[in-house]
């Protein structure tokens, strides 16, 4: 399901509704929202790549309750400098690929079989995500998603971990750090104007 006129006021009701955080950026292309870190607060595991801000949620919240799929960042980055990588050839070889690609070309979606023909050709051709060798991958994580759905103790520890954990991702934390290591800010006191004022009158 795509969401018209995404925002903050519909992002509040989809957080808190959410049994599933997914968020399927390829490894190394450093994803930077933070929508996983509010779903991660609202309970829902991540299914994900190992890229961005799902990095720090796996450290906080184990690997056992996330769901990891697809490349690393360094087999990424290893197939661009080598320039290895024939998406054809697991459209050749790979069942599950073919008929899912082909459904784009075929009449599936819709009768003009042209309309999404870019997409199909990109994916074969060029493939810049590497959609096509984190398919199965991707496929299996689902699995165990739905395996560890069924089992309701292990699913609300899960949910109750994910929530627990998350007190990293705080704003005040972020900021300090941000103050820290990156803009080398010393702290400042600040004087609110009460405090000013009720000095002033004793």
């Amino acid at each position: 399901m795509f969401i018209e006129n995404y925002r903050v006021s519909n992002a509040e009701l989809i957080f808190a509704a959410a049994d599933v955080s997914e968020q399927i950026s390829t490894a190394s292309r450093e994803a930077s929202g933070t929508g996983n870190m509010k779903f991660m607060l609202n309970g829902a595991p991540t299914i994900g790549t190992m890229d961005g801000a799902n990095v720090e949620i796996v450290e906080e919240v184990g690997a056992e309750n996330a769901f990891i799929f697809g490349l690393s960042a360094d087999e990424v980055m290893a197939y661009e400098r080598d320039k290895n990588y024939r998406p054809r050839d697991i459209y050749n070889s790979n069942a599950n690929v073919r008929r899912v690609l082909t459904q784009l070309i075929n009449g599936t979606y819709n009768e003009d079989t042209e309309i999404f023909r870019d997409i199909y050709d990109s994916l074969i051709e060029e493939d810049v995500y590497f959609t096509l060798k984190d398919f199965d991958s991707y496929c299996e994580a689902h699995e165990k998603i739905d395996e560890a759905y069924r089992d309701e103790k292990r699913w609300a520890k899960m949910a109750m971990l994910n929530t627990a954990c998350a007190g990293k991702f705080s704003s005040d934390r972020t900021i300090e750090q941000y103050a820290q290591e990156i803009w080398h800010l010393d702290k400042v006191t600040v004087k609110m104007a009460k405090e000013s004022a009720k000095k002033k009158s004793k």
